[in-house]
C-alpha cells in the first residue's frame, strides 16, 4: 500500500480527492490539512464522508507529512501552494501539485498572469499533468502539475487539430462553462445562490489567467506560437464544464474525417471517449468521473470546425486526474480508483 496525504483536505478539490482515493484499493490514506478546520474529523465537516473515513484533519506539518507519506497532493490556492511545495520536495516526497504555481514553462508567463514566483528552479523540475499528452515524463517525475479545468477540457479538444495542422491557430475561439465549484468553497457573492440561480453569465472576459495556461501548452502541441480567444461563463449547477470552441479550417474536411483522426489520435487513451455521430457531449454525461467527452461538427458554410468538450470540473479537470497522475508515478493501472461511470441523475 502507498502512503498518500493531502494537504488543504477541505476544499472542494480537496475532499473531492479524500472520497476517490478512499476508494483506492492501493493507497492508504493518512494525513489531511486544513487551516480552517483542523482537529475536526473530515466527516463531521463532510457527513457524507460518514463511516467511510474519520480521520481528524490536522495544522499542516511537514516533518508528520515526511514521516508518514509516500505522496503529498496539495490542493492549495496558487501563491500559498509555493510555500509548501518546496519544502515537501526538498523533504524528499513525490507531490502532486493541484494549484497553478508549476504548470508553465515559462517563468515570466506565469508572473504576468500571477504573481511574482518564490521557486521557479522547480518549474523545470515540475511536468505538466496532462496523462495524454505527456504520459511518460509523468511516470518518472517527482513533481507533477496538475493542469486547470477549462484549460483540461480545452487542450483536449484542440491537441489533434494543432497536431495535424487542420486548423488555423489564430483563429480559435474558446466559449467555456463551468459550475459553481470551479471558484472553490470561499463564500462570495458571485457564487452566493442568489445571484448565481436562474442566471448565466460571462466572467473575466479577455483576461481570464488559464488563457496563458491553454496557449502555452497548445503552443507546444503545434509547434508554433497560439493566440485565443477565451469566455468562461459561470453556469448555475455545481459541477462540470462545457466547452464549445470554433476554428478556420485550412483545406476541406468532412466531420467524419476529423473524427477518426480524433479516435486514432487518443487511441489507447481510456478517459477520452469520442462521441459517435451526432451525438454531443453533456454534462450530465461525465459528472462524477475522470472521462472527457469530445464531439465535434465542420460548419461547411463557414468552414469552421466546432468541437464540443465536456468535463467534471472536480474529477477530470482536478482530483480525478490528479489520482491518473497518481497511478501513473506508482506504475499502477491508469483507471486504478477511477473506475466509476459517473453519476447522470
Amino acid at each position: 500500500m502507498m502512503n498518500v496525504s493531502v494537504v488543504g483536505a477541505t476544499g472542494y478539490t480537496g475532499v473531492e480527492l479524500v472520497r476517490l482515493l478512499a476508494d483506492h484499493p492501493e493507497v492508504k490514506l493518512k494525513t489531511l490539512t486544513s487551516n480552517s478546520f483542523s482537529e475536526e474529523k473530515i466527516s463531521d465537516i463532510y457527513p457524507h464522508l460518514s463511516t467511510k473515513i474519520d480521520i481528524e484533519c490536522q495544522k499542516l506539518n511537514i516533518e508528520q507529512l515526511q514521516e508518514e507519506s509516500d505522496v503529498v497532493f496539495t490542493a492549495l490556492p496558487h501563491g500559498i501552494s509555493m510555500t509548501v511545495v518546496p519544502k515537501l520536495v526538498e523533504a524528499g516526497l513525490k507531490v502532486i501539485d493541484l494549484s497553478g504555481d508549476y504548470r508553465y514553462q515559462e517563468l515570466a508567463k506565469y508572473e504576468e498572469w500571477y504573481q511574482e514566483h518564490n521557486s521557479p528552479q522547480l518549474l523545470e523540475q515540475g511536468v505538466y499533468g496532462l496523462p495524454e499528452l505527456n504520459r511518460e515524463q509523468i511516470a518518472t517525475s517527482e513533481l507533477v502539475a496538475n493542469p486547470g479545468c477549462y484549460p483540461t477540457a480545452s487542450i483536449l479538444a484542440l491537441a489533434p487539430l494543432l497536431d495535424k495542422g487542420w486548423i488555423d491557430q489564430n483563429s480559435i475561439i474558446i466559449d467555456a462553462k463551468s459550475g459553481t465549484t470551479g471558484a472553490g468553497r470561499k463564500v462570495s457573492l458571485g457564487t452566493h445562490f442568489c445571484e448565481v440561480d436562474s442566471s448565466f453569465k460571462a466572467y473575466k472576459v479577455a483576461n481570464h489567467r488559464h488563457t496563458s495556461e491553454i496557449e502555452e501548452k497548445l503552443s507546444l502541441v503545434a509547434d508554433k506560437e497560439i493566440n485565443l480567444s477565451f469566455t468562461p461563463h459561470l453556469l448555475p449547477i455545481k459541477r462540470g464544464i462545457l466547452a464549445t470552441i470554433y476554428a478556420d479550417l485550412k483545406e476541406d474536411l468532412s466531420s467524419s474525417t476529423i473524427i477518426d483522426y480524433y479516435r486514432q489520435f487518443y487511441k489507447g487513451d481510456q478517459f477520452v471517449r469520442i462521441m459517435p455521430g451526432e451525438r454531443l457531449p453533456e454534462i450530465k454525461f461525465v459528472a462524477g468521473s475522470n472521462y472527457c467527452d469530445l464531439g465535434l461538427e465542420v460548419d461547411q458554410a463557414t468552414g469552421r470546425v466546432i468541437i464540443i468538450s465536456a468535463i467534471d470540473n472536480l474529477v477530470k479537470g482536478s482530483a480525478g486526474q490528479a489520482i491518473q497522475n497518481l497511478n501513473l508515478m506508482a506504475g499502477w493501472r491508469e483507471d486504478l480508483g477511477l473506475e466509476d461511470a459517473g453519476l447522470y441523475l
